[in-house]
């Protein structure tokens, strides 16, 4: 029996599949006219009925590969920049010590942005070092933050940033769960954003 996380993964990416088909038509129409043709122009060089376009800009028609491709190749321009593959986006899958994760980019973003929910509770530090760099914002609750030595709460609008490859571990202060917004890096570049970091010590 398909679990509910597999259940909103299919739905996600039928979201996106329908998303990139949403997009499509308008695409179609502005390549086509930045190349001054009409639809019974289009028409000829494709060997596809001027009503089939018309319901493929408008969106009224679905395309299939075969139309898409013949499209592309009287337009001289790529498949792609006619319908962008889906940006797939996973929905909140649960980790370990409580922690929920909601992947916000795709999968080959220089920067991987994640939204976290930590529940309460974890009182164990453990902390770990592995190659990167990685921004937190807290969006709410509060946030105990350990590097090395310094042990730090955060609060909702604080924000910090540091080098992986030093000692870390960050959780939930308090009864409350805390949201946090991470940007993370894994080739070690610092995350440009605009925000202020924030050293608030343990209270």
């Amino acid at each position: 029996m398909p679990t509910t996380q597999s259940t909103q993964n299919v739905q996600n990416v039928q979201n996106a599949i329908d998303a990139a088909l949403d997009r499509l038509g308008p695409r179609l129409r502005r390549i086509r006219e930045q190349k001054d043709l009409s639809l019974a122009a289009l028409s000829r060089s494709t060997g596809i009925s001027t009503s089939t376009l018309s319901r493929l800009e408008s969106g009224q028609r679905r395309p299939a590969l075969d139309l898409l491709l013949r499209i592309a190749a009287a337009l001289a321009v790529p498949l792609d920049t006619i319908i962008a593959a889906p940006r797939l986006v996973a929905g909140p899958h649960p980790g370990a010590g409580g922690r929920t994760f909601l992947t916000l980019t795709a999968s080959r973003s220089v920067n991987e942005a994640t939204k976290l929910t930590i529940a309460s509770g974890e009182s164990d530090v453990f902390l770990r070092t592995h190659p990167g760099s990685e921004w937190l914002y807290v969006l709410s609750g509060r946030l105990r933050l350990v590097l090395g030595a310094e042990d730090l709460v955060l609060r909702p609008g604080d924000a910090a940033e540091f080098d992986t490859r030093h000692p870390h571990w960050f959780g939930a202060v308090g009864n409350g769960q805390v949201e946090v917004l991470s940007l993370f890096s894994a080739e070690g570049r610092r995350v440009r954003v605009r925000a202020r970091s924030v050293s608030r010590p343990l209270s």
